[in-house]
């Protein structure tokens, strides 16, 4: 849930911020500048929540904790990437992939009652899914909407007058 409300709220206060100093607004710049802070938000939590991330993934898997650890550098290497025009749409295609290849980790959390926060057995259980699966739709749209089939926003510098 909360990085829905990252994503959401940075995207209104981002419009406001193109309206404010670029005089319009630029949907196409906030769009990108609310994926890559709630990417920033999320993929800092593989680094303070590692202990539950790691039970995210199946026992099967060799090296969870590393894995961890990568998919978070990723989350943050795709912020960036989101924010530089040159990069965005190659970050944007990148992004896509990492959210349809993340799925499964957070189905199975879910089925699992996995409550990633605390590192615990305890969570919701599969009624998650019915939030989790569209909020990964919702990742997926808005990242191809802002990201890969428009064009580049201007640069963030060239909002300063």
């Amino acid at each position: 849930m909360k990085p829905l409300f990252v994503l959401l709220g940075t995207f209104l206060l981002a419009l406001g911020a193109t309206r404010l100093f670029g005089g319009s607004l630029n949907y196409l710049l906030a769009g990108n500048v609310a994926m890559a802070v709630m990417l920033l938000f999320t993929g800092m939590a593989h680094f303070t929540l590692t202990k539950g991330m790691v039970l995210m993934l199946p026992d099967w898997l060799p090296g969870r904790k590393a894995w961890v650890y990568v998919t978070g550098l990723m989350e943050l290497a795709a912020a960036v990437g989101l924010l530089v025009p040159g990069l965005r749409q190659l970050a944007g295609w990148l992004l896509l992939v990492f959210f349809v290849l993340v799925l499964p980790g957070n189905i199975h959390a879910a089925l699992h009652h996995i409550n990633y926060q605390k590192g615990t057995t305890d969570g919701p259980g599969p009624r998650y899914l019915w939030f989790r699966v569209p909020l990964q739709l919702l990742f997926i749209a808005w990242t191809w909407y802002f990201s890969t089939h428009l064009p580049a926003a201007p640069a963030l510098s060239s909002l300063s007058h």
